[in-house]
């Protein structure tokens, strides 16, 4: 069976239409309650959200359709995406839930599932509830007496931060340093600044009113230019800017340049490798990193191994493989050692202990290896399929062979959004840009046709 409603990180489209409709959320609660109740009382799930307004809508959804199937809900409000991985696994639920479109605008939302191990739910797991919701569901309702209950659980803040805070290596602090933080009016509007105030830091933060609809808007790690500018502004020694469920995030250095998630990964590989903490020999990346990390880490004599887009197959691999770092480019980092998913805020404290260890600024210890140069673009359509037009295939074949030797073209469907993504590196700047100006004007002239 192929998956209709999961995509690359859980279900996700405009709140109030299909898919992310009340409707549909408590069928999918309903045949996730069915896959996960472990057959008699007691059987739990924890739901967590970020500050979306449709956040409210699918929360009293889905905590009817698992009441509805027999299983107690523990709600927490907002809290972070890693957050709910991490209380699943430690309050012993059966499942866990993540309401949160990550860094796309307010008007879209997304549904997240969380195994009892803290971590998403793999491909055949998640084909397995699209097929009970197909079914018919209602013989197996529970029965009047065996009804689950809700509760809301008020001290998680205080949990996660604790939580977080054991990643940071003892005898650290960060006394002495500036700190700008951007929540993106999101998940971490509170606990990000409360946590590095926790460790000592001087705090600015960013992003911390969030309203139902400003989420992502104008802030957070997919507009980090708001940060940059405020690390120069308050003459600050590190930025930090958070997406809206605060799994992922962007680093900019005292001078607002900004670090992307495969420099990151270089800077925890290199200090990791370096004490003897590197599981794995190496890291796991996705296609869209960089081809200058790779290189690095081969001069390192590390191994960079490679997965298709998604947080979640970085993890798989990780966990096939027995590495204990990966992520993406795009600020999703995985460090296995603390937590089952992305973690932007126990990213960022690795890279901090780097700088505070090293007695250096962040420009000196982040700026690790020399990106190849790389362009991204993405090109939304409305309809049809872009990628079966046979101007768009012979565009690409094109593109493939102008590069071949010197780059890579990489063409793919995002799988949360409407968007064709065009991406294309090589050592050669200007026929990187020519090729994908080239594809993404066929693409558009495609898709209007």
């Amino acid at each position: 069976m192929v998956r209709k409603l999961f995509g690359t990180d859980g279900i996700r489209g405009a709140a109030n239409r299909e898919p992310m409709t009340a409707e549909t959320a408590l069928r999918v609660a309903m045949a996730a309650g069915l896959q996960f109740r472990n057959g008699h009382q007691g059987s739990r799930v924890l739901i967590g959200k970020d500050t979306r307004l449709s956040g409210y809508m699918l929360e009293a959804a889905l905590t009817a359709g698992f009441v509805s199937m027999g299983m107690d809900v523990i709600l927490v409000g907002p809290m972070p995406t890693p957050a709910v991985g991490m209380l699943t696994r430690s309050m012993r639920c059966d499942l866990g839930v993540m309401l949160s479109a990550s860094h796309n605008p307010f008007g879209d939302n997304g549904i997240k599932l969380f195994g009892p191990d803290g971590f998403k739910l793999t491909d055949a797991m998640e084909r397995a509830i699209e097929a009970k919701m197909a079914s018919n569901m209602t013989p197996k309702l529970a029965s009047p007496a065996d009804l689950g209950k809700a509760r809301r659980l008020h001290d998680v803040h205080g949990r996660y931060n604790e939580f977080v805070k054991r990643s940071f290596p003892k005898g650290l602090t960060l006394s002495g340093l500036r700190i700008v933080v951007d929540c993106a009016n999101g998940a971490a509007y509170d606990v990000a600044p409360e946590l590095l105030w926790e460790l000592g830091a001087e705090v600015i933060p960013l992003g911390v009113s969030p309203d139902g609809f400003n989420i992502n808007s104008n802030c957070g790690s997919t507009v980090p230019e708001t940060m940059c500018r405020s690390v120069k502004e308050y003459r600050a020694d590190l930025g930090i800017a958070l997406d809206g469920d605060a799994d992922r995030v962007m680093i900019a250095d005292e001078t607002g340049t900004l670090i992307d998630g495969d420099q990151v990964m270089a800077v925890i590989a290199d200090e990791w490798a370096e004490r003897g903490e590197l599981k794995g020999g190496g890291v796991v990346a996705t296609v869209m990193s960089n081809l200058g990390l790779e290189r690095h880490l081969n001069d390192k004599q590390l191994r960079m191994e490679r997965t298709q887009v998604g947080d979640r197959y970085v993890v798989e691999c990780m966990r096939k493989k027995g590495y204990n770092l990966g992520g993406e480019q795009s600020g999703h980092i995985i460090l296995s050692d603390f937590t089952t998913t992305g973690d932007g805020l126990i990213s960022a404290l690795q890279v901090l202990a780097v700088v505070v260890r090293s007695g250096r600024q962040a420009s000196e210890v982040c700026r690790v290896f020399e990106p190849v140069p790389q362009l991204l673009r993405n090109v939304r359509f409305q309809k049809g399929k872009p990628l079966s037009e046979k101007c768009v295939i012979d565009a690409i074949a094109e593109g493939e062979k102008e590069l071949s030797g010197t780059g890579r073209l990489l063409i793919r469907k995002s799988g949360t959004e409407p968007l064709i993504r065009v991406m294309a590196e090589g050592e050669d700047e200007a026929l990187v840009g020519a090729v994908v100006d080239k594809i993404c004007g066929v693409i558009q002239t495609a898709t209007a046709a």
